[in-house]
């Protein structure tokens, strides 16, 4: 579990390809070092992934065809960086939302509005049925930063993204065109297909009983 609260970033140092899978090596900064282990949660652009290997600072991640497949993580070349956030402890402060790191989809960026001491960035999801999910003032991650939705569009959405933002994560160096990982609010989810049950099953109750008033005598 995270918190979306974005520690650092690290730099990819090596890529090791096989056939659906890839090993990449990041090199974390001492603070986020310390303590960790072989099998802890770590996630990059908001995705967890578990430590395999640790040389110095330089840490082993493995990645499975189906990460490579639904996010970002397939993109990136050496010498990029990546959004890191150690897994959280019982007691952490939270400062952003719960966040599973279970990625959803990835969503392209398709405007950067950028004003003095502001920066609006405008998303297009891959997996448009997740727009359902994206409420105005709603929670959502994005490559792992928890953000507040701004606009919403039918098939858009935007963030306003703070100077500490840009410079504590990825987003600043963000062009047109590149992919971002998403991870949608799970209560929003929740509370949104809950609902959509609701409704069915009422709908369903209706046809049901105006059949069965057409077919009385």
């Amino acid at each position: 579990m995270f918190t979306g609260i974005v520690q650092g970033t690290a730099e990819v140092v090596s890529i090791k390809e096989k056939n659906n899978f890839r090993t990449h090596i990041i090199e974390l900064p001492d603070a986020l070092i310390q303590g960790l282990e072989t099998g802890a949660s770590v996630a990059h652009n908001g995705c967890c992934l578990t430590v395999t290997e640790i040389t110095g600072n330089r840490v082993s991640f493995d990645l499975m065809k189906e990460t490579l497949r639904i996010t970002n993580l397939g993109d990136i070349q050496v010498g990029d960086r990546v959004n890191i956030e150690r897994a959280a402890k019982f007691g952490d402060e939270i400062g952003g939302h719960l966040v599973s790191g279970h990625i959803i989809t990835t969503a392209e960026i398709v405007k950067i509005l950028t004003s003095e001491n502001n920066r609006q960035i405008w998303f297009k999801p891959a997996d448009l049925e997740q727009m359902k999910y994206i409420l105005y003032k709603g929670f959502i991650a994005i490559d792992g930063i928890s953000l507040t939705v701004g606009e919403v569009t039918r098939g858009r959405f935007c963030v306003h993204l703070i100077p500490e933002t840009l410079i504590r994560t990825t987003l600043g160096a963000k062009k047109l065109g590149q992919r971002v990982n998403i991870e949608i609010d799970p209560q929003t989810q929740a509370i949104v297909n809950t609902v959509e049950r609701v409704l069915e099953h009422r709908e369903a109750q209706v046809r049901e009983a105006a059949n069965n008033d057409v077919v009385q005598p």
